[in-house]
């Protein structure tokens, strides 16, 4: 029996202890997966998911940032600053998704909009920022309008939820970018 073959065995009896040990696994997929399955049955601790932010895979880092995303007491922020690219827009979608973010959640969204290399983590942190609609996200969200298409693209929707005359002025300017889909989304905006 595959160890995947046992790891859905394993869920299916309810056998925690099994899927907790499937979390020591040479292979990256099934620490993965049994994060997931941990969770469907309710039985994921925060030793887990903290151990998992931290994993060598990638790919277990981002099921665990995933499925911590809801839970405030778990810190993702570090995730941001993560040397894989889908770790930290990962982290930001999570960290957007939160009810209630922090001011450092919030400060490290705007530094990654503002200053990380790839342009997938920048428009990330700006659909947080945007997701979040806090104010002291607001001036990272519009130097955006000023970056690659399709952060510009983000930066534009992102501004929703503000309405001020300085955003206004923004989508007013947008309507000129010489992206067409940053025309539309300024126009519906406006």
């Amino acid at each position: 029996m595959s160890s995947r073959q046992q790891l859905i065995r394993a869920e299916a009896d309810g056998d925690v202890a099994a899927l907790q040990k499937a979390q020591r696994d040479a292979d990256p997929q099934i620490r993965a997966l049994s994060l997931g399955s941990l969770q469907r049955m309710d039985a994921l601790t925060d030793d887990l998911l903290n151990a998992a932010l931290s994993d060598d895979d990638r790919d277990v880092r981002v099921r665990a940032i995933e499925l911590a995303f809801d839970r405030q007491h778990i810190q993702l922020v570090p995730g941001l600053a993560d040397e894989d690219d889908l770790v930290v827009e990962t982290t930001a979608w999570a960290l957007g998704e939160r009810e209630a973010p922090d001011a450092e959640s919030i400060a490290a969204l705007v530094s990654t909009a503002s200053d990380h290399r790839v342009s997938i983590c920048r428009e990330a942190a700006i659909a947080a920022l945007g997701a979040i609609g806090h104010p002291d996200g607001l001036p990272a969200i519009l130097a955006g309008l000023q970056d690659r298409a399709p952060v510009r693209r983000r930066a534009v929707l992102a501004l929703a939820p503000f309405d001020t005359p300085e955003v206004t002025t923004a989508l007013e300017e947008a309507l000129n970018d010489r992206d067409r889909q940053v025309r539309q989304a300024a126009e519906d905006l406006l």
